[in-house]
C-alpha cells in the first residue's frame, strides 16, 4: 500500500471542479484516505514549495497557492504516486491527454488544478505538511516512514 499528497488547487476550487476531481480519482481505483481544505498564507505557500525557491516563476506560484482555498488529501493504494501522477497529466495542461485531471481541468501550466507527489521521499514530506500524525492515526492511516 502507497500513500500520495493530492492538492486541488485554488483554480479548480473556483471552477467548482472538486467533486469531478474525486470523482476522477475514485473511479482509477485510488481510494480517498483523508481531506481538509485548508487556506494557505502565503509564508505557508513558501514553506511548501521551498524546492522551488531559486526558481523564477516561484512567488507567482506561491501568490497563486495562497489565493484561495485548497483542498489536500491523501490518496491511497498500490502504486498511488504513479497511479495519480498518470491520471493528473503533464504539468502543463494544454499538453494533457485526455482523459487527465490537468487536461479536463487545468488551464496552462500554473492553473493545472492539481499537485501531486513525485516521489516516495516528497510524499514523505509533503503529507506531513498538511496532516498531524495524530490525524492521520485518527483515521487508520500507519505511515511506513514514522
Amino acid at each position: 500500500m502507497e500513500y500520495t499528497l493530492c492538492i486541488v488547487k485554488p483554480d479548480a476550487i473556483k471552477k467548482g471542479a472538486l467533486g469531478g476531481i474525486f470523482k476522477m480519482i475514485q473511479d482509477s481505483g485510488l481510494e480517498i484516505a483523508a481531506c481538509k481544505s485548508v487556506m494557505m498564507t502565503k509564508f505557508q505557500a513558501e514553506g511548501f514549495y521551498e524546492v522551488h525557491s531559486d526558481k523564477p516563476f516561484f512567488g507567482e506560484l506561491t501568490d497563486f497557492m495562497s489565493s484561495g482555498p485548497i483542498v489536500a488529501a491523501v490518496l491511497r493504494g498500490e502504486n498511488a504516486i504513479a497511479r495519480y501522477r498518470e491520471l493528473m497529466g503533464p504539468t502543463d495542461s494544454t499538453k494533457a491527454p485526455e482523459g487527465t485531471i490537468r487536461n479536463r481541468y487545468g488551464t496552462d501550466i500554473q492553473e493545472n488544478a492539481v499537485h501531486g507527489s513525485d516521489s516516495p521521499e516528497s510524499a514523505k514530506k509533503e503529507i506531513p505538511f498538511f496532516f498531524s500524525r495524530w490525524e492521520l492515526r485518527s483515521l487508520g492511516i500507519e505511515l511506513e516512514w514514522e
